[in-house]
């Protein structure tokens, strides 16, 4: 009798420390996702310059357009949180659909080597951007129905492990599905 309690505390000390392990390895996954949508976000931020000073002698008329991308991209930069950096990253994907729709105006601007070898360097780093948020959002989901999920949501909670925020569309048009008529 004493070895079936032993072997059973046994076997609950190896289950405990499983799933300890993998919540630790959970929680880094969503720290490297994270990690990998950043360093997209950082190759854009740092793109985004190139663009507007390609486009601004062509566009002389578009300085509210310029600072706004300016102000966003500034804001991008600076967000602390999953929530802020999603909620800034719309707003200056929505500024830079903006700046390339304006730039249809100016054929001289279309026809610019540079601006063009720009305009695909920034739609190769938005898909980069696309892959690396689903992959966050995979790692997240996963730790979080780890985290909720019985009976590992008792670790969990013990060693204070906290779900992690998804990487979210905050801009209400674009999670809108278009409207076609025929």
């Amino acid at each position: 009798m004493t070895f079936i309690i032993i072997g059973f505390f046994i076997i609950i000390g190896f289950y405990l420390i499983f799933s300890y392990n993998n919540l630790i390895k959970n929680k880094n996954l969503v720290q490297e996702g994270w990690s990998s949508i950043d360093v997209q976000l950082k190759r854009r931020s740092n793109l985004i310059p190139n663009i507007v000073n390609a486009v601004k002698g062509y566009m002389k008329h578009e300085k509210q357009l310029f600072e706004e991308i300016t102000e966003l991209r500034a804001q991008s930069d600076s967000a602390n949180s999953v929530t802020d950096q999603g909620k800034a990253e719309s707003s200056l994907s929505n500024s830079l659909m903006n700046l390339f729709a304006v730039a249809e105006n100016y054929p001289e601007l279309k026809a610019n080597e540079n601006f063009i070898d720009l305009q695909k360097q920034l739609q190769d780093i938005e898909n980069e951007i696309q892959m690396a948020r689903r992959y966050y959002n995979g790692t997240v989901r996963n730790n979080n129905v780890l985290i909720e999920s019985f009976p590992t949501n008792i670790i969990a909670n013990s060693f204070n492990f906290k779900k992690a925020d998804f990487f979210e569309i905050e801009n209400p048009e674009v999670r809108n599905v278009p409207n076609v008529e025929f």
